[in-house]
């Protein structure tokens, strides 16, 4: 299979006659694999019951250097649980969901019937990216800032939207502090080495990770890949793209919570995915520049300099308008499905 194959495979929804309740969740199941995942790790785990899904923490699948609390983890899984609760609503299901924080925490959706609602969020699910790629530094109107700093809230978790050059570069310095203390710490490069797809035949052979054509990388064998990056990823260079990228920005998105437990974090996960879906609506590109709160080293600051009183700063987003890059991929149903349940 070609990676074009595998991309129209991963992101072409077989939407057919729904047939007994089991392949009607699984097409649930598959529209919520397309949410975005820390280094396109797919940390989750489905299981199916009578009336629910459940949406579980695939801990194989951590990254315990960058994220080592499993904040961005559980904040996937509510990405992955937003796209699951639209797809509902628009096959006429009401879904309601409910983190279960006992053991290693789950969200259960429970679906009943109800009124078919193909939202334009839901229309946007298979065409959101997180879109790595500069931006065209067109200011956003009030009223799509507006539209995604309302599809950005939620219970317990609010988002500020930094449209001001000042406070756009006040945010940067943070940024570029944080990104260049990650390129220095080997233990980070590794980890980060680990998920990358050097290849092509790679990334369609592991349908995860991140892609050399997601992130405008050429192809490379996996040796050669390996030798590159660990002579070319400096802090200088990075830095210098990091901020022509944010730069070339509309804005920045810090999607805050107010409560730092698993809970909050799943919330947030949501919060940013509708934020996502309502920018791809409106033909707006997003990409995270997490590094500021991904540091805990650089995250205390980075909140007092936002003026926050309370609460933690969980995802920072820059947005604007912007070409499209190649698609990134996603395994099949099938590997994410609790075991006996595929």
């Amino acid at each position: 299979m070609t990676y074009d194959e595998a991309v129209k495979r991963t992101w072409t929804v077989d939407e057919g006659p729904a047939q007994e309740e089991a392949e009607h969740f699984k097409t649930l199941i598959r529209y919520a694999t397309l949410a975005p995942s820390g280094h396109n790790t797919q940390c989750w785990r489905f299981g199916v019951e009578e009336g629910a899904i459940r949406i579980q923490p695939d801990l194989t699948r951590r990254t315990p250097v960058v994220d080592p609390d499993d904040h961005h983890l559980y904040a996937s899984l509510g990405c992955a649980t937003e796209n699951l609760c639209l797809a509902a609503r628009a096959r006429g299901l009401s879904a309601q969901a409910e983190f279960r924080p006992h053991g290693d925490g789950e969200i259960r959706v429970t679906l009943t019937p109800g009124e078919a609602e193909a939202s334009p969020l839901f229309e946007a699910i298979a065409s959101r990216q997180c879109t790595r790629s500069d931006y065209d530094g067109t200011p956003l109107s009030a009223e799509d800032l507006a539209m995604l700093e309302a599809a950005g809230s939620g219970n317990g978790v609010s988002v500020v939207l930094l449209t001001e050059r000042e406070a756009i570069e006040r945010a940067l310095a943070f940024i570029l502090d944080a990104n260049t203390r990650q390129l220095e710490n080997p233990a980070f490069r590794r980890e980060l080495e680990a998920w990358i797809r050097f290849n092509d035949a790679e990334a369609v052979a592991r349908g995860d990770g991140l892609s050399g054509r997601a992130t405008g990388n050429p192809q490379a064998p996996r040796w050669l890949g390996k030798y590159l990056m660990r002579a070319t990823l400096r802090p200088k260079p990075e830095n210098a793209k990091l901020a022509r990228q944010v730069r070339s920005a509309a804005g920045l998105a810090v999607f805050v919570s107010s409560v730092d437990d698993r809970a909050h974090w799943v919330e947030a996960g949501r919060c940013y995915q509708r934020f996502a879906l309502q920018a791809t609506a409106l033909g707006v590109r997003n990409a995270f520049v997490n590094q500021p709160v991904e540091e805990a080293s650089v995250r205390p600051e980075f909140a007092r300099a936002l003026g926050l009183a309370g609460g933690r700063p969980d995802l920072v987003v820059r947005f604007g308008r912007g070409p499209a890059m190649p698609r990134s991929l996603r395994r099949p149903v099938e590997r994410v499905m609790q075991q006996g349940e595929a």
